[in-house]
């Protein structure tokens, strides 16, 4: 996630940092189910999803006239997620 730089020392470099940190730490990401980079490299999204969808059981098993359409659920998780999608999948040696 983040990588120490020789120019770490530098004017901005704090600045980079700090975002970078927030970035991956903290940011929610829609096009990751709102998970933050780090829970989905780390492995943690499967847990903290269930987590959510109990929190959610529970606030429609509360007040289930707050919820008309139908019982809430947390966004889904991506199958993957990328930067630049392969077009075709290579074969491993």
């Amino acid at each position: 996630m983040l990588v120490k730089r020789e120019d770490d020392n530098q004017p901005g470099a704090l600045g980079r940092i700090r975002f970078f940190d927030y970035y991956n730490h903290q940011h929610r990401h829609s096009g990751i189910g709102l998970m933050t980079p780090a829970a989905v490299h780390y492995g943690h999204a499967i847990a903290l999803h269930a987590d959510r969808q109990r929190v959610l059981d529970a606030a429609y098993a509360a007040t289930p006239e707050r919820f008309v359409r139908k019982p809430p659920a947390p966004p889904k998780l991506p199958t993957a997620a990328w930067i630049n999608k392969p077009e075709h999948q290579e074969a491993a040696p």
